[in-house]
């Protein structure tokens, strides 16, 4: 599994709208490249996004699931990438002075991502998480 950590200057509220915004999501996942469809009730539990990944001219169309929702608090999905696998993600959110302390937490649940070593995955999803939260930052602290 991999954790990380940031304190956004902004407050949970702005934070989670940006979560909620399902249309936001390739802003601020890495490797997310587009948004084809939100289900309305998003991001309530067992609603969905579909989203693509990966670059023109090899781009996979897939789908992010809620497992769980407690608004302005957390967020667990269930992010799909196949052929590389599915991921379970949870976001949290903890208020902090004026700020918000985000916590992300992933790691591979099906397919060659959950094939892989736990010491090689889980350096790369830090890595590729340290990027994510600083967008959810930009996007959050911006609005």
């Amino acid at each position: 599994m991999s954790v990380n950590t940031r304190v956004l200057q902004a407050s949970p509220d702005r934070v989670w709208k940006v979560l909620a915004d399902g249309w936001l999501y390739p802003l601020w996942v890495v490797g997310a490249s587009r948004i084809r469809e939100v289900d309305d009730e998003w991001p309530g539990v067992g609603s969905k996004l579909y989203h693509s990944f990966g670059s023109w001219p090899v781009l996979i169309d897939d789908e992010t699931e809620v497992l769980a929702s407690d608004p302005g608090h957390e967020l667990m999905l269930r992010a799909r990438g196949w052929p590389l696998g599915e991921a379970h993600v949870t976001v949290r959110l903890r208020e902090q002075d004026a700020s918000t302390h985000v916590t992300l937490e992933e790691d591979a649940v099906a397919g060659p991502g959950a094939w892989t070593p736990r010491l090689v995955r889980a350096p790369l999803l830090r890595w590729r998480n340290s990027e994510t939260l600083n967008r959810l930052a930009y996007l959050a602290e911006r609005r």
